[in-house]
């Protein structure tokens, strides 16, 4: 994504700023008043994906929201930093250089596994997973799929091709409504602008290679932050027992079901998310939300 080109006619880009803390060239979007929170999106998203949730939010929140390493406006460093340690390790570096203090962090899908490796190596903040991606592949997917994205994202053009071909608005169309979530145009034009731009495409397939669940999964039993897991039942993209499933290892973790979205839930129905999180962050410190 161009950031003079593309970043005027983005959500929200009159909060974008442009921050150079090593590896990466992060995009980030900054407001709101009050603790400071993290949301993280996930796989092939960027900050649009927040921009509705976002004014829920920000009158007790100072909201952070950053493009992850190549994908929207940041561009990616040093090769091999897309792993999901690699990632949380950056965030928390980014966070340090901003002087940046999250009490909360909100992360959807594989955002979500994100959110939970940071606590894990830096404890202190609650977390939010919305649809959160952690689950094990299994059968013949355990090492056909992380073998495939690897070698898709090495492959000269592959990104280019997949643009040309996924780019094309019915077939974008096709793609977000395959996850069980109701599609309106604004979301099908931001994401048809994403999957048409060749570096977000690129990036999002270095992220998919290099994606390792294996260590979080194991030491989730050891992990005591304050973690509220949401899950739609009408995702079809990560099964809500995934959440429930991870929600039982978790010491103090719990699950809530959602019964009317479906995996981008937060884009269809951000009063919604919102009044989830104000519910949880009452419990927490008297953080408190106003939706």
């Amino acid at each position: 994504m161009d950031w003079d080109t593309d970043l005027p006619a983005w959500p929200l880009h009159e909060h974008s700023r442009r921050l150079k803390v090593n590896p990466h060239r992060w995009h980030v979007q900054c407001l709101g008043n009050g603790d400071d929170t993290l949301l993280i999106h996930g796989a092939g998203g960027t900050t649009q994906s927040w921009h509705r949730l976002i004014p829920f939010l920000t009158p007790a929140h100072r909201i952070i929201a950053p493009d992850l390493p190549g994908q929207g406006f940041t561009t990616a460093g040093t090769p091999g930093r897309y792993g999901l340690a690699e990632t949380a390790a950056d965030l928390w570096a980014l966070m340090d250089s901003g002087g940046w203090r999250p009490r909360l962090i909100v992360g959807h899908s594989a955002g979500a596994a994100i959110a939970l490796e940071m606590v894990r190596i830096r404890p202190g903040a609650a977390v939010v997973g919305i649809n959160a991606a952690l689950g094990r592949f299994n059968g013949v997917a355990g090492w056909l799929y992380p073998a495939l994205a690897r070698l898709l994202a090495r492959l000269p053009f592959v990104a280019d091709i997949f643009s040309r071909i996924s780019g094309r608005e019915n077939a974008v169309r096709q793609l977000l409504a395959s996850t069980g979530s109701a599609i309106d145009d604004e979301m099908l034009a931001l994401y048809t602008r994403l999957v048409r731009d060749r570096s977000h495409v690129d990036g999002s397939l270095q992220m998919m290679a290099a994606w390792d669940l294996g260590d979080l999964l194991d030491n989730l039993p050891g992990l005591d932050s304050h973690v509220l897991l949401l899950a739609a039942q009408g995702d079809r993209t990560v099964p809500p027992g995934i959440s429930e499933w991870a929600a039982a290892k978790m010491p103090n973790a719990r699950l809530e079901l959602m019964n009317t979205v479906g995996h981008l839930a937060h884009e269809e129905q951000p009063g919604l998310i919102a009044a989830h999180i104000s519910a949880f962050c009452i419990t927490l410190n008297g953080m408190r939300l106003t939706t």
